[in-house]
């Protein structure tokens, strides 16, 4: 069987239908409903052979599982440099939040200094979901000890009217008050972000228990009405 009639065996319609309602941007007819477990098994299975090379290639898909499964197949390569080029590829094609979200490649891990060059590209982009993605990798890999004060300038100064843009924009900073608490803070003091997406970035850390009680009643002065 073909990548896209195995996953087609494994669609469930019920989950569609639960997954359309998460993925506004997608049409219901591009998502078969594989549950994510079962998409994550496939690529086990097809990692490292041609079959995935031939797939990954394949570019565009028709469904929403097929850019999944894309996703995660790209994700575990190895190699810098073809993974570069893959994300190349890859991102013009990615049209919502849980395909750009699903993409989280551990190669970069051993090239942060070079892919951070890389990821300034992606937050000028005029293509929301690879701004999205930038954003992505700035909060999963540059909040420890890559961390630096003018990665948080480069996201405060990004404007997009873009919902999903604006939503990792302050899932990037709400995660950054929990890991870089005293250089973050400016941000927010200094209103450098947009009044919706200050007042998400106060709202998710206050959620959070990363952040403590005190510093939540703090930030929560900080709100714009």
């Amino acid at each position: 069987m073909s990548v896209r009639e195995r996953l087609e065996a494994l669609s469930d319609a019920k989950n569609a239908d639960f997954v359309a309602s998460l993925t506004p941007d997608v049409p219901r007819g591009k998502i078969l409903g594989v549950r994510f477990p079962a998409l994550r098994a496939l690529a086990k299975e097809l990692r490292g052979t041609q079959e995935a090379a031939d797939f990954l290639a394949a570019l565009p898909h028709e469904t929403f599982e097929e850019n999944n499964l894309h996703a995660v197949l790209l994700s575990g390569i190895r190699d810098y440099d073809a993974l570069l080029a893959a994300l190349e590829a890859f991102l013009p094609f990615v049209d919502n939040w849980a395909t750009c979200d699903a993409l989280r490649p551990a190669a970069v891990k051993k090239h942060l200094a070079d892919f951070e060059r890389v990821i300034g590209g992606y937050l000028a982009s005029e293509h929301p979901y690879t701004v999205r993605f930038g954003i992505e990798m700035l909060m999963a890999y540059y909040l420890g000890e890559a961390f630096d004060p003018g990665q948080l300038e480069r996201v405060a100064a990004i404007r997009s009217e873009h919902y999903y843009v604006r939503m990792m924009q302050a899932w990037y900073f709400a995660t950054a008050l929990a890991k870089q608490y005293e250089s973050t803070l400016p941000v927010l003091e200094e209103r450098k972000l947009e009044k919706w997406t200050h007042n998400k970035t106060i709202q998710k850390a206050c959620e959070s228990y990363r952040v403590s009680e005190e510093r939540k009643a703090y930030l929560k002065t900080l709100k714009e009405k």
